[in-house]
């Protein structure tokens, strides 16, 4: 009996020992990486930063946590590396995962992917010079709807982005055809803005941040705004539905892990994620970058992508980008 004992014993203590080399140890076990999918400075680097801060000064996360910058490809290049990886990395995404897709120019889609949360938005406008001739974003939807040339329309830095696909929505909901737009294409915000400035465009459509003290300045108008409700600071500048146009258009950026995630993986991100967003740091990072909350955890998240899916994919289709 004695002997018997002894071997039950020891076949306990090696079931643990493999049990632990396994790898059935608590998540996490090891350094978190977060990847921002483009060079430091921009959207996607100051929110896989945020992210890593907060975590961070929050005692949120035990373990190190370190963001790396995988740049090319319209974020393509990070998130192909997010792919081979497992739950204790991250990536910053936006809708550029669905539009490079949907544009031919990348055969990533979000199913790949598993949905951690949406964090926050931005809203995009539509402004024209000071002295322009128009006074409402109506106005300058009908003048196109008569003569889809008759105006430039500035955007950078490419066609197919959310600058470029919320115009396209706006004069579709007008009943014009967007593929006949005359947009001129600058290498970014700051470009489409110099262009508006020096009278080289009509208008433009681009981030509320990028206009907002030009408009508070006097130097330009901006005509409306894709937000829901009108924008604090901004309560001159009226929505694209207070126009008539039934249009709520966010530009998100969100936060997604590698294919294959267990449960309880999700579930952990979940909850820290959830209770990043609650601390007054977040809070303070919203405010400083003219963001908005755009919180949704990881079910909501998934069910928002398939809806921006559909959205995007008729989008595309009418932009005329895609034949």
């Amino acid at each position: 009996m004695k002997k018997i004992g002894i071997l039950l014993l020891l076949m306990a203590i090696l079931t643990a020992c493999s049990n632990s080399a396994s790898g059935n140890k608590e998540f996490p076990n090891k350094n978190i990486e977060i990847v921002a999918p483009a060079s430091p400075g921009g959207g996607w680097d100051l929110t896989a930063r945020s992210i890593q801060q907060g975590l961070k000064d929050n005692s949120l996360v035990d373990s190190n946590i370190n963001v790396i910058n995988k740049p090319g490809g319209g974020g393509e290049v990070g998130w192909k590396y997010l792919e081979s990886k497992d739950a204790h990395f991250l990536a910053v995404n936006s809708s550029l995962l669905l539009t490079n897709n949907l544009l031919g120019q990348s055969q990533l889609t979000h199913k790949e992917f598993t949905p951690i949360a949406t964090l926050a938005t931005e809203w995009i406008s539509i402004a024209v010079p000071v002295d322009s001739e128009f006074k409402s974003a109506d106005e300058v939807m009908k003048k196109l709807k008569e003569d889809p040339k008759s105006l430039k329309i500035g955007v950078g830095p490419a066609l197919g982005n959310n600058d470029h696909l919320s115009f396209v929505q706006a004069f579709s909901e007008y009943g014009g055809d967007p593929s006949q737009l005359d947009f001129l294409v600058y290498e970014g915000g700051g470009d489409v803005v110099t262009a508006l400035l020096g009278n080289h465009v009509d208008v433009i459509t681009t981030a509320l941040s990028e206009v907002k003290d030009q408009h508070l300045a006097g130097k330009l108008k901006i005509l409306a705004v894709s937000s829901e409700e009108r924008v604090e600071e901004l309560d001159d500048v009226p929505t694209w539905t207070e126009q008539g146009v039934d249009m709520v258009f966010p530009h998100w950026r969100g936060i997604m892990g590698p294919p294959d995630m267990t449960e309880e993986e999700i579930a952990y991100w979940d909850e820290k994620i959830g209770e990043l967003v609650k601390t007054e740091q977040w809070q303070k990072v919203l405010e400083n970058n003219d963001w908005d909350d755009f919180y949704k955890n990881s079910s909501e998240t998934k069910s928002f992508l398939e809806e921006q899916e559909k959205s995007y994919t008729e989008l595309v289709n009418n932009s005329g980008l895609v034949k």
